[in-house]
């Protein structure tokens, strides 16, 4: 790709599950004609439907006129198999988590394609290098995570492979522009900068429910710091079983302490607000989370018999460990040059995880604090509960220099 610039005129979209009907919305509302693709014809109908029901919905609302639902819908189009998609800019893969699987349908993808097109996954978490490895243009390759719905928010992370070239991630950036997104350019790791920050937070919250909390609880000091929802409240509106069938997938980390209280939510069927039920009940039709006793009567159960000393956990604990957790490991990213600077992390936190706007994030939240205070209060952490709270390099640097993530 010897070109200076590169733009998307037409797409195609692989899978036509919740987030490929968002995607493909995304790019029709932005101008983009794009090609459908899916191996089951009548998932594909389906999602065109739903694709026409939403422009419908939105019309009602009077959110735009009918000849702008018409002009969408008309740049939308079911394409029969890859063959019929040669042509396309771009491509968005947004089948589900396997790597195998992406893998494949990248290189045919690659065999079938002009040269100069671009080929990106909507993975939330796999190696984007592995991905572009399957291809012979690892330089056209890259990750285009889109937060679900798609269509509805506002985040999206750009992930550069070790190859990609800088003229298909300025070609991203544009097309990001286009959709109206909040585009954050990311480095490969795992998790990206948003699932990789939410690991430790989440870790800490379950880890709550085993040392002594309720789910209720948690959420509570959470949502009254300023998040839309707490960690539990979100699981149940993501779907807690995605998370427990990724690790009965992977073979591994089902037997973790942390998570059995997932798993054993799961094998009731208890799957969140889809199912009725998951760390809370919903009324038929209603997205209202309501207290569920049993739930805490499941967590007692879970936590004493892996040999859990209960204690009382107060609100200023479960804030501690959640945000420090989400300040450590954003510390650790901005060190590894996985995002280039405190703001993207920011950024990415304020548009795809609900933190509080007024807070202006957690790496902001943290100079608010100063830290030097931060630093002291992960070595109190690191003392009391172990080495996962080790302060980051950065941190140490930073706070020794009286300076803060901004300065970076």
């Amino acid at each position: 790709m010897s070109q200076t610039s590169f733009e998307i005129q037409q797409a195609a979209v692989i899978g036509a599950g919740t987030m490929g009907r968002g995607i493909v919305m995304c790019l029709a509302s932005a101008g983009v004609n794009v090609q459908w693709v899916d191996n089951n014809p009548q998932m594909l109908e389906q999602a065109l439907t739903t694709v026409a029901q939403t422009y419908a919905h939105n019309v009602r609302q009077g959110r735009i006129d009918q000849a702008e639902a018409d002009a969408r819908m008309a740049r939308v189009s079911a394409a029969a198999d890859y063959a019929a998609i040669r042509n396309v800019d771009l491509v968005i893969e947004a089948v589900y988590e396997n790597l195998e699987l992406k893998q494949k349908i990248f290189r045919e993808l690659d065999g079938l394609l002009k040269p100069e097109a671009l080929l990106a996954s909507n993975t939330s978490a796999l190696d984007i290098d592995a991905i572009a490895a399957a291809t012979r243009r690892p330089a056209q390759v890259l990750g285009l995570h889109f937060f679900s719905p798609a269509h509805i928010m506002k985040l999206l992370e750009i992930v550069r492979g070790a190859q990609t070239s800088p003229v298909a991630l300025e070609a991203a950036l544009t097309l990001g522009k286009r959709m109206g997104k909040v585009s954050v350019v990311s480095g490969n790791c795992h998790g990206f900068i948003g699932n990789r920050m939410l690991h430790p937070y989440v870790f800490e919250a379950r880890k709550m429910l085993l040392e002594g909390a309720y789910p209720q609880q948690v959420d509570a000091a959470l949502q009254s710091f300023g998040f839309a929802m707490g960690p539990f409240r979100m699981y149940d509106v993501v779907g807690i079983d995605l998370e427990w069938r990724a690790r009965q997938l992977a073979g591994k980390g089902q037997d973790a302490p942390e998570v059995q209280v997932d798993n054993r939510l799961c094998e009731m069927g208890r799957f969140g607000q889809k199912s009725g039920n998951g760390y809370y009940h919903y009324e038929p039709g209603s997205r209202q989370a309501e207290h569920d006793p049993e739930v805490d009567a499941l967590v007692l159960r879970v936590s004493e018999e892996l040999g859990f000393q209960r204690r009382d956990i107060g609100p200023e604990e479960i804030l501690e460990r959640c945000l420090l957790a989400l300040v450590n490991e954003g510390a650790k990213i901005l060190q590894e040059g996985i995002a280039s600077s405190a703001h993207d992390i920011d950024l990415v936190y304020l548009n795809g995880y609900g933190f509080p706007a007024e807070k202006g994030g957690p790496m902001a939240w943290a100079d608010q604090q100063g830290l030097a205070n931060i630093h002291q209060r992960l070595l109190a952490l690191e003392t009391r509960q172990g080495d996962q709270w080790k302060p980051a390099r950065l941190i140490d640097e930073l706070a020794a220099q009286g300076k803060g993530f901004a300065d970076r």
